[in-house]
């Protein structure tokens, strides 16, 4: 029995370290206000120097395009208006404002809508309005494609897009 607990013990101190340490490899960053009626900054970003990725952090915004393994997104920013309501917004027409940045492979994906190609049904954390079905890359790559770009909180770590938490809207 004790012999069992040793070696238990010691096939756990070698996983625990390689979990941990995959936990760790992404920092929590702060989460920018998912309903923000403001653009947000990137002060050292040098929009003139074509597409490249955002620094890391969470970006509340949306990829309006993939190609080769690559994804073009741009920030994103709530707007009440008394004709169509409230939506999101991304910049302006001929702002520049937008990155992209390869999609890491293992990225993770939420979703407010299940997962799949059709949004249909939810599936979101109530306090955050926030995708909590984790579903495939393919996916997010699929609706896209297919219905055009959807609010999300885009993660950025070490120039590659390694999280999209889409935000639930109604």
């Amino acid at each position: 029995m004790i012999r069992t607990l040793v070696i238990a013990g010691a096939a756990a101190a070698i996983i625990l370290p390689g979990v941990a340490a995959e936990a760790a490899a992404i920092p929590h960053y702060k989460k920018p206000k998912v309903f923000g009626t403001k653009f947000q900054a990137d002060p050292h970003h040098d929009f003139s120097k074509g597409l490249h990725p955002r620094r890391n952090g969470i970006l509340r915004g949306w990829i309006t395009e993939v190609r080769g393994g690559i994804a073009e997104y741009e920030p994103i920013r709530w707007k009440l208006t008394k004709k169509t309501g409230a939506h999101f917004v991304g910049p302006p027409e001929y702002d520049v404002m937008a990155y992209a940045s390869p999609i890491a492979k293992d990225m993770r994906f939420y979703s407010a809508y299940g997962c799949k190609i059709s949004p249909n049904g939810t599936s979101y954390d109530d306090n955050a309005s926030l995708g909590a079905k984790r579903c495939s890359t393919k996916v997010l790559l699929e609706r896209t494609k297919k219905f055009g770009p959807a609010p999300a909180l885009i993660t950025v770590h070490k120039g590659a897009i390694v999280k999209v938490q889409e935000i639930f809207t109604t």
